[in-house]
């Protein structure tokens, strides 16, 4: 028996800990609400894999509607067409020779497409693409706001439109955008203003860019942060709704969406120097705390919680007997995106008993 084949049906009190845990429940009904409200839309669902880097929750998507899957780095598509997903989005630019070649050879597993802004990087993946006698599908990232990367709205859109058409390795499939500046807003009315407005200038480039007599199959935009408002705007053919299906304290407290937290740490306390104080065996390198701090579950009213390498401190606000040293404490994750690589392994729960154990596969595949 496997190490893992052994971890099937432990309870929680049996596990060692650290342990990344996943409700199974939960991953369930967030998987499901996110293709249901995008069937209701006419929407595709291709969910980002950067939060889970697990082919088996990508599995679950796709069995639940997901047209494919969306990655931020080569190394994350290489590990889910290894698992067998055939249609997977880059949402990033490929640029230099090493992963200009991984990306081309690639296209003997899956039906690959990749991020392209300038003409420079356009010419590379041609070059490559067809010197191998292979089509790669591109599209073009559009800046909708978030000032990071992309082609500014508009004609720049339509005249590298027409760079790639010159190229015979590259086909033309689409535009993508991302409308991060929007994430934070609160009040919803004005969040569905402010993603309508951005994703407006991601359709009416496609719509240029058809008047011009290209073929714009591919509309792409959204996350966590804009959902739903992203999938009922006019014009977007797909969506890349994807942290929310583990869902975190960031994501709950900062982007102000309402999905349950699926994702916990568990932890054992380790130590009790005084009544306020619970040392527990977890820190920095098990959990983030870099955009929100994990929230301990079932103590009662905190007062602080520090990380640091080895170790979580939590203080609570009145003095309290339990939890003694031994005992465990559940935490939700502060941020799933930079906490999940941390771990080898995501245990799946189901009523407190271990029923999947499934490989941090995609973790450490920074390029």
């Amino acid at each position: 028996m496997s190490d893992a084949e052994a971890l099937i049906g432990l309870t929680k009190a049996e596990l060692d800990t650290p342990a990344l845990l996943v409700d199974l429940d939960l991953l369930e009904a967030n998987i499901a609400r996110i293709a249901a409200t995008c069937r209701e839309h006419g929407v595709g669902w291709r969910p980002h894999v950067k939060a889970a880097k697990s082919p088996d929750i990508a599995r679950l998507e796709i069995a639940a509607g997901a047209i494919g899957v969306t990655c931020a780095k080569l190394g994350e598509a290489e590990v889910m067409a290894a698992a067998g997903v055939r249609d997977i989005l880059i949402a990033n630019q490929i640029v230099g020779a090493l992963k200009v070649r991984r990306l081309v050879e690639l296209l003997d597993r899956a039906d690959v497409i990749v991020a392209v802004d300038s003409p420079a990087n356009v010419a590379e993946l041609g070059e490559a693409a067809a010197g191998r006698g292979r089509t790669l599908r591109v599209v073009i990232e559009v800046d909708t706001g978030m000032r990071r990367a992309g082609v500014a709205p508009g004609e720049a859109v339509v005249a590298l439109a027409d760079e790639i058409a010159r190229r015979p390795g590259l086909r033309l499939a689409g535009v993508m955008g991302w409308e991060a500046h929007t994430v934070l807003l609160a009040d919803p009315a004005e969040k569905e203003r402010a993603v309508r407005d951005a994703v407006a200038l991601l359709t009416s480039s496609a719509e240029a860019c058809r008047r011009a007599g290209h073929d714009i199959r591919i509309v792409s935009c959204g996350g966590t942060g804009t959902f739903p408002y992203c999938v009922r705007q006019p014009g977007v053919t797909e969506v890349q709704v994807g942290g929310a299906v583990l869902s975190d304290v960031h994501y709950r407290t900062h982007y102000h969406v309402d999905f349950p937290p699926a994702l916990t740490i568990l932890t054992t306390v380790t130590s009790r120097p005084t009544p306020t104080r619970i040392i527990l065996d977890a820190g920095k390198k098990a959990m983030s705390g870099d955009a929100a701090l994990p929230q301990p579950l079932g103590l009662g009213p905190v007062g602080s919680l520090r990380l640091s390498a080895e170790h979580a401190t939590v203080e609570l606000a009145s003095p309290s007997e339990p939890p003694r040293v031994g005992e465990r404490v559940e935490l939700v994750v502060g941020y799933s995106d930079t906490t999940v690589h941390l771990h080898e392994r995501l245990l799946g729960v189901r009523g407190g008993m271990v029923e999947a154990v499934w490989p941090v596969s995609a973790r450490g595949k920074l390029a």
